[in-house]
């Protein structure tokens, strides 16, 4: 300090002023960051979770937070870019209007759409019905696909194309969640990846660097200490699993595989039986409640009943699946950490599939034309005309569901169980024991409900307001479910990998998230009686459309970027880039175990000479 003081005397004003003012602004940076740190979201709650139950069940909360941004930015993007056009120009603000273009060379029966809506006196429970239904008032209102039916708005002289932006903010929200995904994976993939390089840097970071410093609380200490005593056993038993497998002898091994392949066949027959159900049932549930709504006999609760029959037989799928997968596993002698990640697998497969076949199910219901007379619009219109809202309702009542089986589990099961174990000594339910909080089970609901909301994201623009609110209570009903019913798993995912499992099966989700959306904009005809591409084939045509009137010079380098000419080149740079960064890495790698090897040798070189000494004062 002293030196830099005497430096200072010699700088001009300038220079002083320039220095004086770098060090000010640096200061007013680094305290706007200290303010800001309180204004992130649950920052204590985490901090008292962490500290009371550790960082496995800490990282848990930080992703459900993660959850609730993420779809929070994508409500303010389609907010933004589809619904607050309509609003403005539906009060005139900014001198804006709307226009309507009229379908042509259509037949007439594909424009036809009257929804369900409540007319003349209304039941109150009626209005309940319908809200979780998804019908009568909320089928009219910007919750669904079908109300965005404008094609262009004028604000002042500029004309906004609500159908390309509508499919901008489609493409554009799972652009940025895909991304914002890869960005935080990659901290926690380097982690995984230098956890699981060296088996004996696992065993040195467990001895000397695996106890969790944040822990106030003395029984999570206990807890942590369990943990990391079963984190020593299953590395142990891995090692003896290795010794095992190396002295089987050729009968041991064809009897194992073939028991292997046995169970894999069984968990194929239920994935198999589970997803035909799940067909079965959209086409009982569509056919029914379709033809009751259509002919105004809505009003009835035994066709709420039908209407939430597939969301029923998902949930009660996604409930048994795991159970039956945990049993099987145990007969296919696995490693304790391949057992968990397989069984886990298993259970992400299941939830996400179903989706699929649901979506599946309902595209050959929209798609199945019979007769002749549905053939002019490329989909069943009679049932369906506008299938894209019927989309977003099966999206919103999963949603619906889901989150009424998170709420009610809790309520109907956890808290009695708990009183049960607490205030009664019998044998049978002390054995049953208070229930541990399942982590890997945890994230599958929340990646569960976030697949629904990416796909139904397009059919239903305000579900990711939904997403926020459900996460945002769910987060706070966890929170109390872990500190006065459960307790923690005595075998818990690693901490130190847990962030990078849960980003992985959530980017797992978002890619499968892809294929229904795409088949769903580029295959399947867009509605004619509703939603903004009603002028359009399919969704994806807009961009063609668009693209027609660039000027000539931006249309050439467009449809030349789009041509095979420019394709294959890039493909085959890409191929090349991606071949060098794959032959550094190796390079890198020989480099790092030269230098493990080189340390090793000094190690042996320390000992020789620290002999030597001894030897020498002997």
């Amino acid at each position: 300090r002293d030196s830099q003081q005497a430096e200072t005397e010699h700088l001009s004003r300038w220079k002083r002023w320039r220095r004086t003012s770098s060090k000010s602004l640096k200061k007013a940076l680094s305290e706007v960051r200290g303010l800001s740190s309180y204004l992130v979201l649950w920052r204590r709650d985490i901090h008292s979770i962490e500290g009371k139950f550790g960082t496995g069940i800490q990282s848990y909360f930080s992703f459900l937070r993660f959850l609730v941004l993420l779809n929070f930015i994508i409500f303010i993007l389609v907010f933004s870019f589809v619904i607050l056009p309509i609003i403005i120009s539906k009060y005139g603000i900014f001198n804006s209007t709307i226009a309507y273009i009229s379908p042509k060379n259509i037949d007439k029966n594909c424009t036809i759409y009257e929804p369900s809506g409540n007319k003349g006196l209304v039941y109150f429970y009626t209005y309940l019905k319908d809200l979780f239904s998804g019908t009568g008032f909320l089928e009219v209102t910007s919750l669904f696909y079908g109300y965005y039916t404008i094609d262009t708005v004028w604000i002042s002289v500029m004309r906004y194309n609500l159908p390309l932006a509508y499919l901008l903010a489609t493409f554009a929200y799972l652009a940025l969640s895909f991304l914002w995904i890869m960005k935080r994976s990659g901290e926690g993939f380097m982690q995984n990846l230098v956890h699981d390089a060296d088996p004996f840097q696992s065993y040195c970071n467990k001895v000397f660097a695996g106890w969790d410093f944040c822990i106030t609380d003395p029984n999570a200490a206990q807890l942590k200490h369990r943990s990391l005593q079963y984190e020593l056993q299953m590395d142990l038993q891995e090692e003896k699993l290795k010794q095992k497998i190396a002295e089987r002898t050729m009968k041991e091994k064809l009897r194992i595989y073939s028991l292997r392949i046995f169970i894999n066949i069984i968990v194929i027959a239920i994935l198999s039986g589970c997803f035909y159900a799940i067909y079965r049932v959209t086409v009982f549930s569509q056919g029914n409640s379709n033809v009751s709504i259509r002919n105004d006999t809505r009003t009835d609760s035994p066709n709420l009943f039908m209407q939430y029959l597939p969301s029923m037989v998902i949930t009660l799928v996604n409930f048994n699946g795991p159970l039956i997968f945990a049993f099987l596993i145990r007969y296919e002698d696995y490693a304790p950490a391949l057992e968990i990640k397989l069984t886990l697998m298993r259970c992400v497969f299941v939830r996400l599939a179903n989706i699929g076949v649901l979506l599946f199910s309902l595209w050959g219901q929209i798609s199945n034309c019979d007769t002749d007379k549905c053939k002019p619009c490329g989909y069943n219109y009679k049932l369906y005309p506008c299938w894209e809202s019927d989309v977003g309702r099966e999206m919103y009542k999963l949603m619906i569901f889901d989150f009424l089986v998170i709420l009610a589990v809790p309520l109907f099961v956890d808290f009695p169980r708990r009183l049960l174990v607490t205030h009664c000594s019998c044998k049978l339910i002390q054995w049953f024991g208070q229930k541990e909080f399942q982590i890997s089970d945890n994230v599958l609901e929340i990646i569960y409900g976030q697949t629904i909301c990416w796909i139904g994201t397009f059919f239903s623009p305000l579900l990711p307001a939904i997403a926020t609110i459900k996460y945002f209570i769910i987060f706070y009903v966890k929170k109390v479910i872990l500190i006065h019913t459960c307790k923690p798993a005595a075998r818990p995912i690693r901490a130190s990998s847990s962030n990078f499992f849960f980003l992985g099966m959530l980017l797992i989700g978002l890619i499968l998230a892809f294929i229904p959306l795409g088949v769903s904009i580029a295959r399947i005809p867009s509605s004619k009686a509703c939603g903004p591409f009603r002028n359009f084939n399919t969704s994806w045509e807009v961009i063609p459309d668009t693209v027609l009137q660039f000027p000539t010079a931006l249309q050439q380098i467009l449809f030349g970027m789009a041509s095979e000419a420019f394709a294959v080149p890039f493909f085959m740079i890409i191929c090349i880039i991606m071949f060098y960064v794959i032959a550094l890495a190796r390079a890198h790698k020989r480099v790092v175990e030269q230098l493990r090897e080189q340390l090793v040798l000094e190690s042996h070189d320390k000992m020789f000479l620290i002999r030597k000494i001894a030897e020498a004062q002997r």
